[in-house]
Order: structure tokens, then sequence, then C-alpha cells
């Protein structure tokens, strides 16, 4: 397929903008371009087929099942997006005047208490831009509460090993020591390994409920007790909000405070790269720490980022959560737990779960077995799954199980779906066996197979050099 500039003809181009209805001003001189910027010369139906072409070569939500597990967004009902286009709400400005700005307050406002009641939470947040920037927001907020005590000997946030990479890493960049403790064989918490990391130098747990392998702890009650006792706090983890949302609160848990992903769990798309939201909510007695928004009120606010966040995302997640209720938002969570059992069971016999047990919204298969007896790799089915018309699910992750594969079904897919998935997953554990070369070189189907993408992430080309 050829780029967009590759179609360009000098000359050619579509209807022009409407004659200017109001008075042209001149730029300065030193703003102004010496030359024309190099753009696409292209008609519009040339565009059009362009752009049709290119939806054809992505696999999407919208054009079949997409199991990739842990951070995903699901469902994008099509209410939200009209919402946020609204005029009222696309042509505010951070800084217009006060009188003006009353429904953008009561958007924050209103999402913030929903989020707080769904949560366990006593006040919220929506400036930090994304999930790992809540991260770094919630933790700061664990650093400034023992700060502001005196309490300068807590240097440590204790890690589990199944955790996202994100949690070690904005730990130390909060400028804690990172203390890794072991998961138990049962894939939670090892409460011996925790007693012996706890500490008076311990400022806090970095931990998400259900965990990275899809299992809810069942010690988490005792998990928070022993962190708290120690002096330490309790940080949530927002990813895996999914499974429980409506059902159980973090903050009855015994978590201090927590970071949600909005653009995950409360209907912003996510996968295009953004807007995200990374909303952070605490209890009371970590409120007075919280980044609070300049915006609408003009005061002089700590911030981490300008005015209150990614607005747009929020009237979202407002919108979802309104639109499904108190009823709904349980209802998506039950669901997507159903869902994930139920593929998980259908698969079961062939590929195995790393940890066999009832899960929450996702689940992890172990194909170490299968590679020693096939040499064919968790990469290999990852592939093959794309001849079969389904999108991989997450690879190589969590660290913990070696040749993972990561699904989460969601709360939407049918059970024709996920009978259909099955079969796809049950097909190549036998072709594993009967014809692994094949496997090996898959896919055979698909626009681009199997691209260095080692080579990709480091030399990446991201302009047209023609």
């Amino acid at each position: 397929m050829k780029v967009i500039f590759e179609k360009s003809v000098a000359g050619r181009g579509m209807q022009y903008l409407p004659l200017c209805d109001v008075e042209e001003v001149a730029l300065p001189t030193h703003l102004i371009r010496s030359e024309a910027p190099k753009l696409p010369e292209i008609s519009e139906t040339d565009l059009s087929r362009h752009y049709t072409e290119l939806n054809k070569r992505v696999h999407g939500v919208n054009s079949g099942f997409y199991p990739l597990g842990s951070c995903t967004m699901k469902y994008n009902p099509r209410i939200d997006e009209e919402m946020a286009a609204l005029s009222g709400f696309t042509g505010i400005h951070p800084l217009a005047p006060e009188h003006t700005t009353a429904g953008c307050r009561e958007v924050l406002d209103t999402t913030g208490t929903l989020l707080c009641e769904i949560t366990g939470m006593d006040d919220m947040t929506f400036q930090p831009a994304a999930g790992a920037h809540g991260e770094f927001t919630g933790v700061l907020l664990i650093k400034q509460y023992h700060d502001a005590r005196g309490d300068s000997k807590r240097t440590k946030i204790i890690v589990p090993d199944s955790a996202h990479g994100t949690n070690p890493a904005t730990a130390t960049m909060c400028g804690y020591t990172v203390v890794n403790i072991p998961s138990a064989p049962n894939g939670c918490v090892d409460l011996e390994a925790l007693k012996q990391a706890l500490g008076d130098d311990t400022a806090g747990l970095m931990l998400t409920n259900p965990n990275t392998v899809g299992i809810f702890d069942e010690n988490i009650l005792e998990i928070t007790r022993l962190v708290h006792e120690a002096g330490g706090l309790c940080y949530y983890d927002g990813a895996n909000l999914n499974a429980v949302m409506g059902v159980v609160r973090p903050g009855d848990m015994g978590f201090d405070c927590i970071h949600l992903n909005l653009h995950k769990t409360f209907a912003t798309p996510h996968g295009g790269g953004g807007p995200g939201s990374g909303a952070v909510g605490c209890k009371a007695h970590l409120a007075q720490y919280l980044p609070q928004s300049a915006m609408m009120d003009g005061a002089g606010h700590i911030q981490v980022k300008a005015f209150a966040g990614n607005f747009l995302v929020v009237v979202k997640a407002m919108t979802y959560i309104l639109t499904l209720g108190k009823y709904g938002i349980p209802e998506a969570a039950k669901n997507a737990v159903l869902n994930a059992n139920y593929l998980q069971t259908k698969i079961k016999g062939t590929f195995e779960p790393a940890f066999d047990r009832i899960c929450m919204h996702e689940f992890v298969l172990d194909l170490s077995k299968f590679k020693k007896e096939t040499g064919v790799s968790a990469l290999d089915v990852a592939k093959s799954l794309i001849d079969n018309g389904m999108h991989p699910p997450t690879m190589y992750f969590p660290l913990i199980v070696h040749e993972a594969l990561m699904l989460e079904p969601t709360e939407t897919e049918s059970r024709d779906t996920l009978d259909w998935a099955a079969q796809v997953f049950r097909n190549l554990y036998e072709l594993g066996y009967k014809d692994p070369e094949r496997m090996h070189s898959a896919p055979h189907n698909a626009q681009i197979a199997r691209p260095d993408e080692v080579k990709a992430a480091r030399e990446p080309i991201l302009r047209y050099q023609g």
C-alpha cells in the first residue's frame, strides 16, 4: 500500500475553505514560514479511499474478537462520544470567567462524587493525564503524608513481583527504594514474604486487586492491615477495576489512595494512544495533599498537569457511569468475570491456565509445557491467532509466568464468540503437534507478517523521506 505522500499529485486538491468573514490579521514576519509545508495534494475521492484502505488493514474491537489483557478499554458507547463533542464542552477555555464555566465545574464535581462512591474514597482529582501519571501522583500523596509528619525514615515501597512494570518505576521516580516480594504458589501475595519486608522504613505498598494474573487476593484485608500496622500506606493500582467496580470498593479493602484509568474502565478508547485520564482518589487523611485544579477558580494550587487534566475524558466517564447506573456498573463487572471464567474453562484440556482456579476478568495461560513438547512458543500461537481473525492476547506478561498469554474477553462478548474463540485455541493446540513449522511462520494472511520489532522500537521511521 502506498503512503498518502506517494499518492500526491501537484495541483490536485478538493473543496476550498469558505471565504473569510472576519477581519484578516497578518502574522509577524518572524512567525511566517519561509517555504510552504510539504503536504500531500490529493482529491477527496482518493483521500476517502486511502483511509478506507487503512481501516481494512487494522483489527479493532469493531472488527473482531480482541482479548488483549489487563489494561484495555472495552466498550465505547456512542453516546459518550456525543456528549464530549457538545460545543459547550469543546468550546470552553479553562481560563474563561467563572460564571461561564458552571456546567464544566458540575461535570468535574459530579464525576468526582460518582467515582468516590464506586471506589470508597473521599476525594478525587482529575489532573493526571493517564495511568502511570496517576500512579506517580498517588505515591507522591504517600510521600507528602510521611514528610508532613516528619517521618523521613520511611524510604521503601513494597511491590509484588506480579505488578505492572510502572509500579516499581513510579516508586523509584518518587525517590523510594523498591522492595520486590515474591508471589505465593496460588498467584497471590506471599504473606510471610510481606511480613519479612515490612518495617519502620516502609512507606507503603503498591497493589492491584484482582492482581495481574486475574486473581482476587482473599487475604487483602490482612495485607492492608499488616501494612498499616507497620506505619505504611496502601496504594491501589486501578488497572483491574473492571472486574470489581460496583461490587467491592478498594477503600473498603483498606487502601488509602487509588488511581483510575478512565480511558480503560470508563469509556474512552485508549488503543490509539490517548488521550487518557489517570484520576486519583484518596481517603480524607490524604485529601489535603491532592493537586487541585486552577480551572475556573483562578486559585494558585499545586498541580501535576495544567488545569483539570483531560476534561473531555471526564465527560465521557460521567456519561458512561450515569448511563449504566447503579445496577449497570456491577453488571458489567460480573459479566466480565463470567466471560473470563467461561473462556478459561472452554480452553482447559489444551493450553492450561497458569493458576487453575476461578479467575476474575482475565486469566493467564502458561504455554511452557506446550513449547517444550512442540517447539511452538507463545509468540507463535499469538501470530497464528491473527490468521484466524482474532487479535492476539497480551504476550509474555506477567513475567512470573513463562510463555504467558493473558486473555481478557471483556463483558461485551457473546457466548457464541467465546465458543468460537475457544475452538480456535483448541485447533491451534492440535496444529502445534501436527505442523509446528506452519505456526513458526504465521501469520500468513496479514498485511505484515513478522516485523523486526526491536529495530522498529529502537530505530523508528517517524516521517516520510520521499
